[in-house]
């Protein structure tokens, strides 16, 4: 019985031993020799943040068609502040906060996607109905599949995420916002 409880005891330590060594080696600084012959530092730990859901992460990707029939990308809006809106004509908190969301999109440096939820959707003329009614300028994303809403776990609508300019996440909100809240946000990008 001894014999196995140092074996196991072992096999943990060396096994600690080689996660910490390979940590380490991942997060040192290598030179590169570019072409003109100069040494460049380049830390491995730090290349590119990982896609995910997370405050840090890369937002995912994603295309999606427009009211208008263009192709839109979340890609398209790098090096700007996106705010990415995941809505529903049927929801009353949503319809809520859409004035104080075009008054954000006129008077703020962002980018607002409003990603509509078109499976739940009655009809796409609904909701070209809805955008008309509240002059809404911003680029409305029609999710016809639900595609994109499951990529970010999207539950409850509205919920609002926003993307710095290296297309990471700074914060996701989820319910109604104000244009005070939004400003906020904003403003810890």
């Amino acid at each position: 019985m001894k014999k196995w409880g140092i074996i196991l005891i072992m096999a943990v330590l060396f096994g600690w031993a080689a996660y910490d060594f390979v940590s380490k080696e991942k997060g040192q600084i290598q030179e590169q020799v570019t072409e003109n012959g100069e040494m460049v530092a380049e830390n491995s730990a730090t290349e590119k943040a990982a896609v995910g859901l997370e405050k840090g992460q890369q937002a995912p990707d994603f295309t999606l068609q427009t009211l208008s029939g263009e192709e839109t990308s979340l890609s398209d809006y790098r090096g700007k502040k996106v705010m990415i809106n995941f809505w529903a004509t049927w929801c009353p908190p949503c319809r809520a906060e859409m004035p104080d969301m075009q008054k954000f999109s006129e008077k703020e440096d962002i980018q607002i996607l409003a990603v509509n939820l078109t499976e739940t959707e009655s009809s796409v003329k609904g909701v070209q109905d809805f955008a008309d009614e509240f002059g809404l300028t911003f680029p409305i994303l029609l999710d016809k599949d639900d595609s994109v809403a499951n990529k970010y776990e999207i539950n409850p609508v509205p919920t609002s995420i926003f993307v710095n300019e290296e297309g990471k996440i700074s914060s996701v909100m989820l319910g109604v916002m104000n244009y005070d809240r939004m400003v906020q946000r904003l403003e810890e990008m």
